[in-house]
């Protein structure tokens, strides 16, 4: 049976390339790096590799056990890797958009777009605190299927790999062919954008089909230079505040709010407030659109509006 990590492989990589960006941003872009920052998502990247440590056996264990109550024997046969790691692409797909679209969710994920720059230290600024949200039931299914959770494992290893790449604006923009197909900078950018017209875009991790396949996709335009980070800016290089900030508003909220109430500020949309002091991702996004008279927020399509719910804080 398998049994290694391939992001422990990857690290030195990771390393190597973001040595690599800082020389390229030296001589092309200055402003692509900030110390300050920089040190920030490291800490970032070490204090997610302890917590994982800390809390992987947990889950691990509660898959196997899961693993006992699976529809299909599919074992460790050449072609149930590919089919893993598709289906474990899509499974990303859906909890990364949940991860914008659930307050409680968003809370552990908005670590990752508080940094106002965009590099390959980026993709290291990885949560603390993933496993206080439900995210892992998102896998449960590949379980029941039958996918033994340490091939789980792996391809969500090579899906993160894949995504430590797209985190630069050292390329522009790849062949038509393969940004058609596979995420890439240009589409991750975008994700990472503050700029009302591409809140709550492109969630994909490999494959940006996906994207356009449930209406989450938004090209980058050459138009409109993109702004990073969140709605609500940290204004701070203080690392715990960074990991926590989200927590501690969330409790505020619930702590203020009317009995009635205190759930919406837990399981509802980032932004959601009960009595609408504060504009989700969906009202910011259809009130630009009707700034530019292509279309009144009452027209527009359900469909668009992305179903889990919508945000403020996005990213």
């Amino acid at each position: 049976m398998p049994d290694f990590s391939p992001v422990d492989y990857a690290v030195p990589g990771f390393v190597a390339l973001v040595l690599v960006e800082m020389i390229w941003a030296r001589f092309r872009r200055r402003e692509a790096y900030e110390a300050r920052d920089t040190l920030v998502s490291l800490a970032f990247g070490l204090g997610s590799t302890v917590s994982g440590l800390l809390t992987g056996g947990f889950f691990f264990l509660l898959f196997l056990w899961a693993w006992q109550f699976r529809l299909f024997d599919i074992g460790w046969a050449w072609w149930a890797w590919p089919l893993c790691f598709v289906l474990d692409d899509l499974k990303y797909y859906w909890v990364h958009r949940a991860g914008h679209r659930i307050r409680w969710m968003w809370a552990a994920h908005v670590n990752h777009h508080s940094s106002q720059h965009y590099n390959l230290s980026t993709a290291l600024r990885q949560t603390w605190t993933n496993p206080l949200t439900f995210g892992f039931l998102f896998a449960l299914p590949l379980v029941l299927l039958g996918f033994h959770p340490v091939m789980i494992a792996i391809c969500g290893g090579f899906n993160l790999i894949y995504q430590f790449w797209i985190h630069t604006e050292a390329i522009n923009r790849m062949p038509r062919w393969f940004e058609a197909v596979m995420n890439t900078p240009s589409h991750h950018r975008v994700h990472h954008a503050t700029n009302p017209r591409y809140l709550d875009r492109n969630y994909a991790g490999v494959f940006i089909v996906w994207d356009k396949m449930f209406g989450t996709f938004e090209p980058e335009s050459d138009e409109e230079k993109i702004r990073y980070g969140i709605i609500k800016q940290l204004g701070s290089f203080n690392l715990l505040w960074a990991v926590f900030h989200e927590w501690i508003g969330i409790v505020q909220d619930m702590w203020r709010a009317p009995w009635g109430s205190k759930l919406g500020y837990l399981l509802r949309e980032p932004g959601w407030t009960h009595d609408g002091s504060r504009e989700t991702s969906d009202m910011i996004r259809a009130r630009w659109l009707a700034s530019r008279e292509e279309i009144s927020p009452a027209e527009i399509p359900v469909a668009n509006q992305n179903p889990i719910a919508g945000q403020s804080e996005p990213a």
